[in-house]
């Protein structure tokens, strides 16, 4: 199949899916075209059967901004049209949606292939951005207007049904990780360049916006680092790393936290921590919470969002609700002040992540969607 793919570039999960399932199509003899304003966060090196399509835009007096969603919707027809595209997938609704159906308007006098529209859904296009009652119409007509539609968590799925009315099938399929590059005791990082010995490594990574609690993430560890020596490790930039760093100054932490900013191979360095925090507001799915998992790491994160379809409570780590923070350091001490109960817990995330998420389960997945919209004319 020719593929083209559009994403936001950053260092956000979305972005970070979009690009491995890009990486692991074009192993499978895909060819896969990334249309976007800039290059994808991980896609960092030459891939066989891999191309990037940049978007430039223009400023023009009479446009508040450059207007990048007609710039886009130009450049995915043109794509279309020179590749002849046999899907265009697009990670999340609005804006990504929107501008693949324009293009397919430009393309309705094109002889050639006229690609099929399938959306991801991802979790902020569904509750925070299209929740919007300014978005809501736009984000419904987008998805509709879709030829096939998935998401990453059940959690995420039902709830745009619930939100928007969507009466056509939503098909979940779960964000995946690379078994090969994500796993236990990787050679790559050591402990002794973050913490002393007998002390703890507590780790997070973010895009440390108010939807990630980021001072829940400091007081949780604050709680654990009076009881036992640990250090945080953060991983991320984002708007609230300032109030974050002044919260660490604020507690007399500032030595035994690192912060690496953003890092494009985090599984070199997520195989040193103990444990992994992700207290979140919301998370649809909760990606870096999987590859945590998947490099061994128990995580502590929050019940009633897309965690629990990623998390074993009481098995690879705990779930609590949103703000209990007290209780989500009592159950990570209670691991770190019981070495067998902790290895258990390691072991236990490595192998679980590996039966459920890994990418030989979870692509083909997607290969047998795109096929199935495909054969639906």
């Amino acid at each position: 199949m020719v593929i083209g793919i559009t994403c936001y570039p950053v260092a956000g999960g979305s972005g970070i899916v979009a690009t491995e399932l890009g990486q692991q199509l074009a192993q499978r003899g895909h060819q896969v075209h990334f249309i976007s304003y800039a290059l994808p966060f991980r896609l960092d090196r030459f891939q066989k059967n891999l191309f990037y399509h940049g978007v430039e835009t223009t400023s023009y007096p009479l446009f508040k901004s450059p207007p990048y969603t007609l710039t886009l919707a130009a450049r995915m027809a043109d794509v279309a049209r020179n590749f002849e595209l046999d899907v265009l997938h697009v990670h999340y609704a609005i804006p990504h949606a929107t501008c693949a159906f324009l293009a397919k308007q430009l393309l309705r006098d094109f002889d050639g292939k006229q690609p099929k529209i399938i959306t991801t859904l991802h979790g902020t296009d569904i509750t925070l951005v299209g929740s919007d009652p300014s978005f809501y119409d736009m984000t419904r007509f987008s998805i509709n207007a879709s030829d096939g539609v998935t998401a990453v968590s059940k959690y995420l799925a039902d709830e745009t049904h619930d939100v928007f009315k969507i009466e056509k099938e939503i098909r979940v399929v779960p964000n995946f990780f690379d078994a090969s590059r994500f796993k236990p005791k990787t050679g790559e990082c050591s402990r002794e360049e973050f913490v002393n010995p007998g002390e703890f490594l507590i780790a997070h990574v973010s895009n440390f916006r108010p939807v990630k609690r980021t001072f829940d993430v400091i007081d949780i560890f604050d709680r654990i680092q009076q009881q036992v020596p640990a250090r945080l490790l953060l991983i991320g930039e984002g708007p609230d790393m300032i109030l974050a760093r002044r919260q660490i100054n604020k507690r007399g932490l500032n030595g035994r936290v690192i912060s690496l900013g953003n890092q494009s191979r985090i599984e070199a360095v997520l195989p040193c921590a103990d444990l992994f925090l992700m207290p979140s507001e919301e998370e649809s799915f909760g990606l870096a919470a999987l590859e945590a998992l998947a490099c061994g790491v128990p995580v502590i994160g929050t019940s009633g969002t897309g965690l629990v379809e990623v998390v074993e409570d009481g098995t690879n780590g705990f779930l609590f609700p949103v703000g209990r923070t007290e209780p989500m350091a009592q159950a990570a001490l209670g691991l770190l002040n019981d070495a067998t109960k902790l290895k258990l817990f390691k072991d236990t995330a490595a192998r679980c992540a590996r039966e459920r998420f890994a990418t030989d389960i979870i692509v083909p997945q997607y290969e047998q969607y795109y096929q199935e919209v495909l054969d639906a004319g």
